[in-house]
């Protein structure tokens, strides 16, 4: 947001110096980004005249001038087309620093022709974005005087940066209330005075859909002259970087940064009806005043006529009835539009206007009618012609809302006690209407302008923003020797164990959007409606994921893309199966794809598998506290992951995560090459491990274990956590370990059978087993195994 000093103090009635004046918006929380005088950085620019423009002998494109600078006369190769013998302009001597460049001029040979210096054009001297052709400046400009002086350009120009919820000073009043109410300065009344209609508008207003539009005023006005601004209005466009156009764009673009509040002007003869504001057609198109078309769709705010779609609600106008210096009659639009779907238009068109950039944020809705008056006066003002009644749609929304500000909450809360009377004194200044009630409180109705007050906190803010931050005394801490407590909670605790553990096991952990496209959601089961954003950052990150997953295989593929195809990665964080808070759960998922590693001599690499991916999230669930042997495997994974290469791990009834390959059609709908390998665990759905209790001391025995080898055949789709489970279930006392070695399908077994291997390890406490012992114990095991598996010891 810029603006001048002298702009400022068309609204503020001040003495302050510029520094002052740039030091007070920092402290009422408006960072100052830039104080720039444009006379210093134009000093050495002066005007000149050309005395003669000849062609350059040996450039078809450049021209030799000699300018006269009052001084004397100095040769210039100069390139614009517009140069020509006569002419005056703005010359910048060698040695001079150009403003919009940063370049040192300096004396040269242009095509062997000697150059000492510049005749400048309005973007080379940072005052537009002209560069066509030179500064052409009237006959009657003073030769040899200072540019700066001569075009009024010793006003200083002030950058201010706005926060998006002060949307109240995107306009130079807002900064003025603000600088008023901190005392520096009298803020001046603002003349918004009626102007009586002499007749009815041959144009007509019609809203279809007011949750898009709810207000909409409009004039028609007659006779007009639409030429060149006046100076004054010229400079203060020039002095923020607007390029004046005509007498009507300017006024509009003038109002826009003045008082907050876009207008626009449609040329009257060229509106065919009434005026609809409606939803964007299929198929509808816009030509707009950029001189782009673009496609509409339906979530977009259209003006139509009965030829079509003629501007696009608070974003941009249309080429077809825009005005230009032949325009006689216009009709003025002043109108609210929904901030939501004014700043998911622009972003789906990539329209980056001054009127959305102030619609998308919230505008005054009681100040539609005052600034329609404004402009009217301003355009029969400059332009002449006559105004017709003002034609109304719609309503002004219910804007008013009531507050009770507490007498000692700025101490509370903000640490500086403010007296009742002197809190009322500020809040009113801001222009809130402030009402005493018992206790020392008050009741606070905040302004239409200020949409952004929404409680009593924003009040306190008020008050110390423009009592001063700098007035908050500085209180030590208070000195606690107490040991410090965690401040992670259980969960925090346990999700941080996963992310080191899996980091530990080699993957690296990621961060992906939360969001992601429907396409890559729909494989998951997502893409439901009501996880659609409405205002998505871009057409690609449109609907929450129901997974981590695709995020991760895009990361991975991205980097195969890049020549690195093997991959480990990880990432923690929410997923969204609907728009309730019990649909939205944490989750460590994570996965693998490519070779194990790097060719060796020592040892060769392998296809990762879904083994790997299995032991990763037994990993995750044995460091939240999960025993494995509670855990089972179960051959019943989601739709995503590959039918006879995945599972799931339960805990009883309750899913505890899921693993394996990805299914191949899900890959290919994601545009990955190569085989995934992936796992998915639910963090919510691990119970939290009992009271921890006092270890019993570790014993080691000092009796020697005994291994013994069994192998089973089974059925082939028999899962060998169940043979483990069998055999793990004979003596728990005695058996320390059991591991399954070797897993075989193939010849020397029936069709649909598989040996499964398991090395059993007996570890007695207090003495040798004997060999009738261990006899039995493996007649025992054997017996359980093949009772529970109906399989039979292989021979």
């Amino acid at each position: 947001m810029k603006t001048t000093i002298g702009w400022l103090k068309t609204h503020l009635e001040t003495d302050a110096t510029p520094e002052t004046i740039a030091e007070r918006l920092v402290m009422l929380g408006h960072d100052v980004e830039g104080v720039e005088n444009r006379a210093e950085n134009l000093a050495p620019f002066t005007v000149a005249s050309v005395i003669s423009a000849e062609r350059h002998p040996n450039a078809d494109r450049l021209k030799v001038c000699v300018v006269n600078t009052g001084k004397e006369r100095i040769q210039v190769v100069c390139g614009a087309p517009n140069a020509h013998a006569g002419m005056k302009g703005v010359f910048a001597p060698a040695g001079t620093v150009i403003p919009r460049t940063g370049a040192l001029l300096r004396e040269t040979v242009i095509r062997g022709v000697a150059s000492c210096g510049m005749l400048c054009s309005a973007y080379e001297l940072g005052l537009g974005d002209d560069h066509e052709g030179i500064v052409e400046l009237p006959e009657d400009a003073p030769v040899g005087v200072p540019y700066a002086s001569y075009a009024g350009l010793g006003d200083t120009v002030l950058d201010i940066k706005v926060t998006p919820n002060r949307a109240d000073c995107l306009g130079v009043l807002g900064i003025a209330r603000d600088l008023a109410a901190s005392g520096l300065g009298q803020l001046k009344p603002l003349n918004a005075t009626p102007v009586p209609g002499s007749f009815r508008s041959p144009i007509g207003i019609h809203i279809e859909d007011r949750s898009a539009c709810p207000l909409f005023l409009g004039r028609h006005l007659r006779g007009l002259r639409n030429g060149p601004s006046p100076e004054w209005l010229r400079g203060r466009l020039e002095a923020i970087g607007l390029r004046p156009i005509s007498t009507l764009v300017d006024i509009t673009n003038f109002l826009t940064f003045d008082l907050n509040r876009p207008l626009h002007v449609f040329d009257a003869g060229r509106i065919e009806g009434d005026l609809i504001v409606r939803f964007a057609r299929p198929g509808e198109t816009l030509l707009a005043l950029n001189g782009q078309e673009y496609a509409l769709d339906a979530e977009m705010t259209a003006i139509a006529d009965r030829a079509g779609v003629q501007s696009l609600g608070g974003v941009i106008g249309g080429e077809a009835t825009g005005c230009t210096e032949a325009t006689t009659e216009v009709f003025v639009e002043a109108a609210l539009f929904d901030p939501v779907r004014t700043a998911a238009t622009g972003r789906k068109l990539n329209i980056a206007s001054d009127a959305r950039y102030r619609f998308e944020r919230g505008l005054d809705p009681a100040f539609v009618s005052d600034g329609l008056e404004i402009a009217t006066r301003l355009i029969l003002d400059l332009c002449g012609g006559e105004a017709s009644e003002i034609v109304t749609a719609g309503a002004v929304p219910d804007w008013r809302r009531r507050y009770v500000l507490h007498g000692e909450r700025p101490g509370t809360l903000g640490g500086l006690h403010v007296p009742p009377e002197q809190s009322a004194a500020i809040l009113t200044a801001l222009g809130f209407a402030v009402e005493p009630l018992a206790g020392g409180n008050l009741a606070v109705e905040p302004p239409s302008w200020r949409g952004d007050i929404v409680g009593e906190a924003d009040l306190v803010e008020e008050v110390l923003r423009v009592k001063g931050y700098d007035e908050i005394p500085a209180v030590p801490l208070d000195r606690d020797t107490a040991l410090a407590r965690p401040s992670l909670t259980p969960a925090q605790r346990r999700a941080e164990l996963v992310r080191r553990t899996l980091a530990a096991r080699g993957l690296v952990e990621a961060v992906t959007f939360s969001f992601i496209s429907a396409r890559e959601a729909e494989p998951f089961g997502g893409a439901k409606p009501e996880l659609r954003l409405v205002n998505p950052i871009s057409a690609d990150l449109d609907t929450m994921r129901p997974s981590l997953l695709p995020g991760l295989v895009s990361a991975a593929r991205r980097n195969a893309d890049r020549g690195s195809p093997d991959v480990a990665l990880f990432e923690l964080g929410p997923l969204y199966r609907d728009d309730t808070p019990e649909g939205q759960a944490l989750v460590a998922a994570g996965l693998r794809a490519g070779r194990t590693g790097q060719k060796h001599w020592r040892q060769a690499s392998r296809e990762v598998d879904l083994y790997d991916v299995k032991a990763d999230a037994l990993a995750a669930l044995a460091a939240m506290g999960a025993l494995g042997e509670n855990i089972q495997a179960a051959a019943d994974p989601p739709a995503w992951y590959h039918p006879g290469r995945a599972g799931t791990l339960r805990l009883g009834p309750k899913v505890l995560g899921a693993f394996g390959e990805l299914h191949p059609a899900v890959l290919e709908a994601l545009d990955a090459r190569q085989p995934i390998a992936a796992f998915e665990v639910f963090l919510d759905a691990v119970p939290e491990p009992r009271a921890a209790r006092a270890k019993p001391p570790l014993r080691l025995s000092v009796f020697q274990p005994i291994e013994r080898d069994f192998a089973f055949v089974v059925d082939r789709e028999l899962p060998a956590e169940i043979l483990l489970r069998a055999a793990r279930g004979i003596d728990r006392k005695l058996v320390a370990e059991i591991r399954l070695f070797d897993v075989y399908e193939g010849a020397g077994l029936p069709e649909g059978k598989k040996s499964l291997a398991i090395t059993v390890v007996l570890q007695p406490q207090d003495r040798t087993l004997t060999d009738a012992e261990i006899e039995g114990f493996s007649k025992r095991l054997i017996a359980q195994v093949e009772k529970t598996t109906g399989g039979q010891l292989r021979g």
